[in-house]
């Protein structure tokens, strides 16, 4: 009995034991092609994105490039007009430079050729005018050479022995040697012909025997300008000085003193005390023709020359 049901039992294990060796793997098999399929299917979709990107891609790199070339053909096209312009105004600035250097440059040379006749008037009427003025002292100097000349000698020394009194003697033996005429013109004479010593000799004469004349002050100007032209700046300052400070204002030698004097300190590099002689010259003798060269002096030294406003005080002649 237990041998018929185990029998059955049996087959039916055995039966059931290749049923599922067989059937498993079929099953095993079919679910790894499903997900093989949605694998694939996935693969694909995904090539489907990749392939649709890079057709994007590829639209908006071929839109890029034409706004690309584009932007290089209006650069082209900017430069060009750029380089046009800068041509054109090139061209209009070489043409108005043209157009304007060259009178400028011929205006220049006029100017500057102006400017030479101009300096030349000016060194002429300069000229001119120390010529007029060296006329006028020649002139003034011959006048007075004959007023000398016509003025009576002094009267003879009385003879030895005369009982005179002690004034009268002393007054003989401090008479002159020569008339007033003769000392001065023998002065002038040496003074033209250069004997320049000789002549400083003969004027201090004059001066020590006729220092109240007319022609005293003109004996002191001459003693400081043979100073003044032998280089001696010092005595000729001393000289002039004498003639502004010892004689009368009115005297013609006044203004030409002072500028003299001026030159002198000038030349001894006083400039501060020169421009104040210039400049008094300029205040008492405004239209003097020796106040135009202490004007000219004046700016040369860097000062200005100005016209005064009230007539300053005169100077105090010693007595």
């Amino acid at each position: 009995m237990f041998r018929r049901l185990w029998v059955p039992v049996l087959a039916a294990a055995v039966a059931l034991f290749f049923a599922g060796r067989y059937v498993a793997p079929t099953t095993v098999y079919a679910a790894a092609n499903k997900d093989m399929q949605e694998l694939q299917r996935d693969v694909a979709q995904l090539q489907d994105m990749v392939k649709s990107l890079q057709r994007s891609q590829d639209e908006k790199f071929a839109a890029l490039q034409v706004l690309v070339q584009q932007s290089v053909n209006m650069a082209n096209d900017a430069n060009k007009s750029v380089a046009v312009i800068q041509s054109s105004l090139q061209q209009s600035l070489h043409d108005q430079e043209g157009k304007v250097v060259a009178p400028v440059v011929q205006l220049g040379g006029r100017m500057d050729s102006m400017s030479n006749d101009f300096r030349g008037l000016q060194n002429s009427v300069s000229d001119l005018t120390a010529l007029i003025n060296k006329m006028q002292t020649q002139l003034s100097d011959i006048r007075d050479t004959l007023k000398v000349m016509q003025t009576p000698p002094p009267p003879p020394p009385p003879p030895a022995g005369t009982a005179t009194d002690a004034g009268a003697g002393a007054a003989a033996v401090s008479a002159p040697a020569l008339p007033a005429s003769d000392l001065y013109t023998n002065a002038e004479k040496d003074r033209s012909a250069g004997h320049f010593d000789l002549a400083l000799k003969e004027y201090a004469d004059y001066l020590k025997d006729y220092g109240n004349t007319s022609l005293a002050p003109d004996a002191q100007f001459y003693i400081g300008l043979i100073h003044y032209n032998q280089g001696n700046y010092a005595m000729s300052e001393q000289d002039f000085d004498t003639v502004l400070e010892k004689y009368p204002t009115d005297n013609r030698r006044y203004p030409q003193a002072f500028y003299y004097k001026g030159m002198s300190l000038l030349q001894m590099d006083h400039k501060t005390d020169a421009g104040k002689e210039f400049q008094q010259l300029i205040a008492q003798f405004p239209t003097h023709d020796l106040s135009k060269l202490a004007c000219t002096e004046l700016q040369h030294m860097g000062l200005r020359c100005a016209a005064p406003t009230k007539a300053p005080a005169k100077r105090v002649v010693k007595k």
